[in-house]
Order: C-alpha cells, then structure tokens, then sequence
C-alpha cells in the first residue's frame, strides 16, 4: 500500500511528555539549601492508532502508563509535545469552544469500579450523567430508554437502573462504567486498566465485552495494562514503557513472538507457561530506579546483562529496526 492511500491515524502522539514539580515548598529549599526536584513521569513518548484498532501499554508500575491515558483525556496538560486526535490538536481543541464536542468522541475507563461510581447515585442517574451534560437526550422518557439499551449492551438489564453501585459484584460495576462511557457514542476509549481490580474469571467476561463492542462500533483503544495475558488477548500493537519513556513498540505477534528489547524479554520471561512445567522460571531483575534520580544513558542499564560504556553515557533513542521500534544500543549494535 503506498503512502498516499494509508489511511491517517484516528491518533496521533507526538514527543508526549509531563513533568511534575515535586519539590519541597519555597522556605523549606532556601533553608535546607535543597534543589527544586522534577518528577518527569512522561518524557517524549509517540505512537499512533488507526481506527479501530488497539494500542496496549504495558510495564511495571510507575513507568508514566496512567499518565499517558491523563494526557489524552485532557485532564493533564503536556509539558511537551502534540497529541492529534483525527487530525486535530486535542488540548488546544480542549481549551476551545469545541472542547465540549471533542470530549463526547474521547472518553475514559478507570481501573477501580469501586471508585469511579458515585455511591449515592442509582444506576440510572450515573449512566444518565454524560447524556445530560452535553445535552444528546433532554426528555426523561427517551433518556430512561437509551439508558436502559446502554445497560444491555454490556450484558446488564433495564431492570438494573434502579439499583445502587453497592448493590452490584465488581465485574458488574465495571460494566456500568463502560455504559456510561459508551454514553456519547465515542470514537475513542481510553481504558486506565479497567479489568485489574477483578477476578480472572470476570475479567474475562469484561474484556469479551470490550472486545465485541469494538467490533460492533468500530472502536478505537489506548488499553493499559501491567497484565500481559490481557494485552495479548485484546491489542494489535504493544508498547512497552519504562520510567516514562517507550523502549519497544511492535505489533502484537511480533512482540510476543520475537521480543527485542532487554525489558521486554524479561518481562516475558517472568510469564508462567504451561509447556515448561518443572523449569525455572527466571525472575525479573532489580527494581525500578528512583524516577527523581534516573540512571545516566539507558535508563534501564542497572537491569541489563548486555550493558556497556555506550549504554551507560548515551541515551538510545526509539527507531525502526527490524520492521519494530525499539530503544536499545545493543538491539541496534547486533550484540542481542
């Protein structure tokens, strides 16, 4: 396929970075003599979505994934960097008049069902919530109907809306928080580990839903997780993040099928499998750096067997090797 007939990503993410300041405050620096301190959760992270399709990231916690899901709603803004959603720029839309309109195609999923669901509202009056703030559906009779059909599609019934959250299983709440975010007819769903406060058994059931309503409505997906049998289950590309930054970027088969990057290959290795009953497993090494104070060059060579000199002093940038993304000085070098 040429260039000129691909079509362009529904999104678009280009040198996404945020930097927090986490510093002690103003009097305390001066008489302790202490540094402001910059907490860079995400540092220049790009990759891009075509729709309906799925984009997972993956990594260990603190590695900037929630983050990146913030920036895209638009409840952070960038430090740095451009994030284009159907060819627009998303935060400066967020800013304007056409906020409101953009923000019905782009909507989130939160990790915790317990959380994310007030407590003292019924069922109704919370899937209602978003059809009423942007005013899609003003007469109570209609707005009843489609809340009802919303329910329905995630597996719930009508019966259910005058029903408290406390009165639901998690699986079942999380349900209601994918009906409320399919509210606005969205175009765009970002999923903030919406299955990992669940048992096995119901995350199943919920990312099969996720999955048929993908199917049904043409959905796109920014689906994170620290899960990598659910991402295997449920993306078409992988990335896989370490402190803020990408490091390996590759379609899902391909990923899972020849992982290039050092991190990646551990993290895979860490898996259970079945076939290899009786073998040892080998364990994930080390522990995350402090992101306060990140290791010079690869942020990852404190944990990496094939570390050297260049990696130590020289950060490796993300780049196309292999058909894939990856950052890495010794995937680059042959040396892996």
């Amino acid at each position: 396929m040429t260039e000129a007939a691909t079509p362009r990503p529904l999104v678009q993410a280009d040198d996404l970075a945020k930097t927090f300041d986490v510093s002690a405050p103003w009097l305390n620096r001066v008489l302790e003599r202490k540094p402001r301190q910059l907490l860079h959760a995400v540092d220049g992270v790009s990759f891009s979505i075509r729709k309906g399709q799925t984009l997972a990231l993956v990594g260990e916690s603190g590695c900037g994934k929630s983050t990146v899901a913030r920036l895209l709603v638009g409840l952070y803004r960038p430090s740095r960097g451009r994030f284009s959603f159907d060819g627009q720029d998303a935060h400066a839309t967020y800013r304007s008049a056409e906020g409101r309109q953009l923000r019905r195609r782009i909507q989130m999923i939160f990790q915790d069902p317990y959380a994310s669901l007030n407590p003292r509202w019924r069922v109704e009056a919370i899937v209602a919530e978003p059809l009423l703030e942007h005013g899609l559906i003003t007469h109570a009779a209609q707005r009843r109907e489609r809340v009802a059909e919303l329910l329905q599609s995630v597996g719930l019934g009508a019966q259910d809306m005058a029903k408290y959250p406390h009165q639901f299983s998690g699986g079942q709440r999380q349900r209601i928080s994918i009906a409320r975010a399919l509210a606005t007819h969205p175009e765009f769903l970002v999923c903030d580990e919406p299955t990992s406060a669940l048992d096995v058994s119901v995350q199943a059931q919920v990312l099969n839903i996720m999955k048929d309503l993908q199917r049904q409505q043409g959905l796109t997906y920014l689906f994170i997780s620290h899960n990598l049998a659910v991402v295997r289950h449920v993306s078409d590309q992988v990335g896989v993040m370490y402190l803020g930054r990408l490091v390996e970027l590759a379609d899902k088969h391909e990923l899972f099928g020849r992982p290039r990057h050092p991190y990646t290959r551990m993290l895979l290795d860490a898996i259970p499998k079945m076939h290899d009953t009786g073998r040892a497993r080998t364990p994930v090494q080390g522990e995350v750096p402090n992101p306060l104070a990140p290791p010079g060059g690869c942020a990852f060579n404190p944990r990496c067997p094939h570390a050297n000199d260049r990696c130590r002093s020289e950060r490796p940038a993300l780049q196309e090797i292999g058909g894939i993304r990856v950052a890495c000085h010794a995937v680059e070098e042959g040396r892996i």
